[in-house]
């Protein structure tokens, strides 16, 4: 790599970092979704329950006995809070990748149009 100059030694520095970036953000991405995929699925529990049959919901490290509906507006609003951040995610995430295909682009026209050294 010493044969490559300094400035395409930092692109691909950036590179990785990018790609390490966008990795994050897939996985917070997938969780999200899979705390949305439960609260859905709640919701749907919650459906089939009798109106004036007992739910608890997990508040900290304590259960407590909480109306259906309240249950049902705290997991409906949870779902409507983590779709907006998976949202913004994507936006972040298509922003990086175009910034990532761009410079990887940059990266493989500077190292084809180097001299090939006689190593």
């Amino acid at each position: 790599m010493s044969s490559i100059s300094p400035k395409v030694q930092n692109q691909i520095a950036m590179l990785q970092q990018m790609q390490q970036q966008m990795q994050t953000i897939g996985a917070q991405k997938a969780q999200y979704e899979m705390a949305v995929r439960e609260a859905k699925r709640a919701i749907e529990e919650l459906n089939d329950v009798a109106e004036d049959a007992p739910v608890f919901m997990s508040v900290g490290t304590v259960m407590m006995e909480k109306k259906r509906e309240d249950v049902l507006n705290n997991l409906n609003n949870k779902i409507e809070t983590l779709e907006l951040r998976i949202k913004s995610l994507e936006k972040q995430e298509g922003m990086l990748s175009g910034k990532f295909e761009q410079l990887q682009s940059q990266i493989k026209q500077a190292l084809e149009g180097r001299p090939q050294s006689a190593s």
